[in-house]
């Protein structure tokens, strides 16, 4: 089969929007060949109509969609997750554990494991490992995860585990002289994250200087920013190397703070859902970590108030940065495609529209309204 090419769309490139050229890709080796004037005559081309042609999108942080959850450790659910999301624009994503037990956090991340491989070629996102969120957290910034499961950190268990991890969220101030940091730090490549944590400015920074590379939902379960006590959101905005998540459904965080916080992270701005099994179903109760959450349009919300996660869709994420901000929009989609990937050490492969990377491609509107998603050269998903 000879090549594919994408014609009369608006590309949008890492640090550009192109018009005018085609985007060639294999659909045999599933890998993008680069951008051409015009394609051959008689070349077999997706006539995109005008639609942005971006880069499939990456979710670091993800609990659930369409009534399926990370932590039911059911290998069809996750399937169910994947085909979801790939119709949001997302190609890859880590479905993200909570603080449940620990015999449940072993049997998701053995569910995980069990279709890894297959999530390579299914009619879905990629599965590229698991986001452990806890169960290292500080109990009195546990948001709505479980008290009664929080562990001390404990490196050992996470080491046992490291061919699935890719990314884990603990507070440093619960980690004693940070041992679990350091030796994580040191042996593995996961991306250690500060989140459900009260640590002070100073001990955040301490955290940093041991291995702490990522913020989890930035401002969110995290001691906050004020002119006398910086706290761990001052750290993670002010650190130089340390990638920040935002939730933009324009209510876990104002957005008139979007700007802002590009402004002091630039690259390190990743944006994630958070979205737990209510994400795509309608108003009511569901569950998140084994307890009861309330489902009220935007809104996830414990019986207490609580807020428990979102209902957030990854290309909503990418329009309400672009409607409330002045950023160009191939900028915007970096924080949900090349920012991610590259913080997990899969920048090489996807995240960008660039020659030899996967042909993880989706086609959108003005609004970033999916109408199209190619994942490595074929079409999993079609409006």
């Amino acid at each position: 089969m000879s090549l594919q090419y994408i014609i009369n769309g608006r590309i949008l490139l890492p640090d550009d929007t192109v018009e005018g050229k085609a985007l060639a890709f294999d659909p045999i080796t599933g890998r993008i060949e680069g951008l051409v004037d015009a394609p051959p005559k008689g070349a077999d081309c997706i006539d995109a109509q005008g639609l942005y042609v971006s880069p499939g999108l990456v979710d670091l942080h993800i609990h659930g969609y369409l009534g399926a959850d990370t932590c039911d450790a059911d290998p069809e659910g996750l399937r169910r997750m994947a085909r979801g999301i790939v119709q949001n624009g997302v190609t890859s994503f880590l479905p993200t554990t909570m603080t449940v037990s620990e015999e449940e956090i072993r049997a998701s991340l053995d569910a995980v494991r069990s279709v890894l491989e297959e999530s390579r070629t299914w009619e879905g996102a990629e599965i590229l490992g698991v986001h452990a969120e806890g169960p290292f957290i500080n109990p009195r910034k546990k948001g709505a995860q479980a008290q009664e499961n929080i562990q001390v950190p404990n490196a050992d268990f996470v080491l046992q585990n490291a061919d699935v991890l890719r990314a884990i969220t603990l507070a440093p101030e619960m980690d004693e002289g940070h041992a679990c940091i350091r030796r994580l730090a040191k042996e593995s490549g996961i991306l250690l994250s500060m989140g459900h944590t009260d640590a002070t400015f100073e001990q955040a920074m301490d955290a940093v200087s041991d291995g702490i590379r990522h913020a989890t939902h930035l401002f969110n379960a995290m001691s906050p920013m004020t002119h006398r006590a910086p706290g761990a959101a001052g750290a993670a905005l002010l650190a130089s190397g340390v990638s920040v998540e935002l939730i933009a459904d324009t209510f876990h965080v104002h957005p008139g703070l979007y700007s802002l916080v590009e402004r002091l992270k630039g690259e390190d701005l990743i944006l994630v859902t958070d979205c737990t099994r209510a994400g795509g179903m309608p108003d009511g109760e569901y569950t998140l970590g084994g307890q009861a959450i309330f489902l009220s349009g935007i809104e996830c919300r414990l019986s207490d108030g609580t807020i428990a996660g979102s209902v957030l869709k990854l290309n909503e994420a990418v329009r309400n940065v672009r409607e409330h901000t002045s950023l160009p929009l191939h900028t915007v989609v970096r924080m949900a495609s090349l920012r991610p990937a590259r913080a997990i050490g899969e920048d090489g492969r996807i995240g960008s529209l660039e020659s030899g990377k996967d042909a993880d491609i989706l086609l959108a509107d003005e609004s970033f309204r999916v109408y199209r998603t190619i994942k490595k050269g074929r079409t999993v998903y079609q409006a």
